[in-house]
């Protein structure tokens, strides 16, 4: 249970973020934030320009096509987009640019094979929560240290240093990191209209979701309360660990440690905690909270909430809320989207670590110099960037006292705000932002107050020794511990007594020791307790 003080800063940003979302939809004449939404950003945007800069010191003789790869679902008019990029990008560079997309389904094993395979690949997405650190480290990434300089000298320059420092592993730059300045630590979401309708409590909590979710359940049957998606790891267990446990971070392998005692490391898996957590989580899908068939389900748990058929998510980072609101405001005028930040609920929040989101090259591109130079296009000119990041200005878009404004609706529109996933080429002095990012910005503001450091993030971990037994015990999560966590078994003790024999079997239990090992030399080097 949180404290009194902390329920009530959940209620007041529950509130705000209400509010700033309703006047949103009502007016287009609110002009009191526009011109200042990237101030707390440092950056060195001097060097950046509308037109960019003509790129010196690589070849440009030859017409190249580079492979873009980007997570999850294209939008609609990503071809629109694209033929306009390549306009520009064959005038500028003499290259054209395909953009790929692997879909939300089973991208982590897409990820992998692009990057194991050799496949043709110049520019890729690159993440902490998609092992940024250990790709890196195994070789898969090429050092832009020496290419920086030749090929991409304003997007060197752009970048602040102690964010160059900050992705490097071994010393060594491998991805370009996004330069935006947020918060991307989870939150309650839920349809505030439905439960003011209802009179449910506000989830600021563990004990408060739940009883939001009984409500919705009796009071529209026919709705789902929560939603998951496939990935149920991580938007169910990861985030329930993360708000009720307060994991330090996204540890793998079934470890466990608390941010307030991060040495002290031991095994989720196979504990009496972890049974509890199943046993709670079986409860819901038997309370019909959400369905057996959530790891077979295809939509995104944002666009169930904007669409109607689902009420909630157990967790998401403030920004997405706010696409969320937004798409769904755009499709559903009347409804409301309320959220708590996780920091009000725990007293703490992480800032977002440069690591979180950035672009690499991978060894098996082809046209490193030509890839690397357009990444720069992307980040420091205008032109490229507001055109992958906002669709065609007066087709998907338009402007208004400073603002972001769709054109359409999320269904009849063909590229929503930021539809690319564009977040590592963010710049935050081209940044558009609907007036309900103003209720954003107050969640950040109140989470600088309580924001405490990273201390996961900068973590590289070395699987080289235990690779064979990472990749055994990878399969032994996917066939025994996910229907598991699904709620698709009911001899709980049985089952997870039959994965930990499994996991074991695996190398579970050397994995961990070597993981742990690794995990507190990094604690000691960087002298945290």
């Amino acid at each position: 249970m949180v404290s009194k003080k902390s329920k009530a800063v959940g209620l007041l940003l529950t509130t705000a973020m209400t509010m700033s979302l309703v006047s949103a939809c009502g007016s287009s004449n609110d002009t009191s934030t526009a011109g200042n939404t990237s101030t707390d950003t440092k950056t060195n945007n001097e060097t950046a320009s509308n037109e960019g800069t003509e790129t010196t010191g690589i070849d440009t003789s030859k017409k190249v096509e580079l492979q873009f790869y980007m997570l999850g679902n294209a939008p609609k008019d990503l071809s629109k987009v694209e033929a306009e990029i390549n306009k520009m990008a064959l005038e500028d560079l003499n290259a054209t640019v395909k953009f790929n997309y692997t879909t939300w389904t089973d991208w982590d094993q897409k990820y992998k094979l692009l990057l194991s395979t050799g496949q043709n690949v110049d520019l890729i997405f690159t993440a902490d929560w998609t092992q940024y650190q250990q790709y890196a480290k195994k070789g898969a990434f090429l050092a832009l240290d020496d290419l920086l300089p030749k090929a991409a000298p304003t997007l060197q320059a752009y970048v602040p240093q102690d964010m160059w420092d900050a992705v490097k592993i071994d010393g060594k730059i491998y991805t370009v990191p996004s330069t935006y300045k947020e918060y991307v630590t989870n939150g309650f979401v839920w349809r505030e209209d439905l439960r003011k309708k209802y009179d449910l409590p506000t989830p600021v909590d563990m004990k408060t979701f739940e009883a939001y979710l009984e409500g919705i359940k009796q009071n529209e049957p026919k709705l789902q309360p929560v939603s998951f998606g496939p990935d149920i790891l991580n938007s169910l267990v990861g985030t329930y660990l993360d708000v009720q446990r307060k994991n330090v971070g996204a540890l793998p392998y079934g470890l466990y440690a608390s941010y307030d005692k991060p040495s002290e490391m031991t095994s989720y898996w196979g504990s009496a905690d972890q049974l509890a957590d199943l046993k709670l989580f079986k409860s819901w899908v038997d309370k019909g909270y959400f369905s057996k068939n959530e790891l077979n389900e295809t939509e995104s748990m944002q666009d169930k909430i904007a669409n109607g058929t689902a009420a909630a998510i157990l967790g998401d980072n403030p920004t997405r809320y706010n696409a969320t609101a937004s798409k769904m405001k755009s499709l559903h005028p009347d409804w409301e989207l309320g959220y708590t930040p996780f920091g009000v609920t725990n007293g703490y929040a992480t800032p977002v670590h440069p690591i979180h989101n950035g672009f690499a090259i991978p060894n098996s591109s082809k046209h490193a110099d030509r890839a690397l130079a357009f990444y720069e296009k992307l980040v420091t000119d205008k032109r490229y960037n507001l055109l992958t990041e906002y669709g065609i200005e007066g087709v998907n878009y338009t402007v208004e006292d400073g603002y972001y404004k769709m054109l359409g609706d999320a269904n009849t529109n063909g590229f929503a705000r930021e539809a690319m996933n564009g977040w590592a080429w963010r710049n935050p002095e081209f940044m558009l932002f609907e007036p309900s990012y103003d209720g954003v910005k107050a969640i950040f503001d109140e989470l600088d107050k309580i924001q405490k450091p990273d201390i996961f993030t900068g973590f590289a971990e070395d699987y080289t020794e235990y690779q064979s037994e990472r990749a055994a015990l990878e399969q032994v999560v996917k066939q025994y511990l996910q229907p598991i966590v699904a709620g698709q078994v009911d001899d709980l003790e049985g089952q997870l007594q039959k994965f930990m024999d499994k996991a074991n079997q695996a190398g579970l239990q050397k994995i961990q020791e070597a993981y742990k090992k690794q995990w507190l030399a990094y604690l000691s080097e960087k002298g945290i307790q």
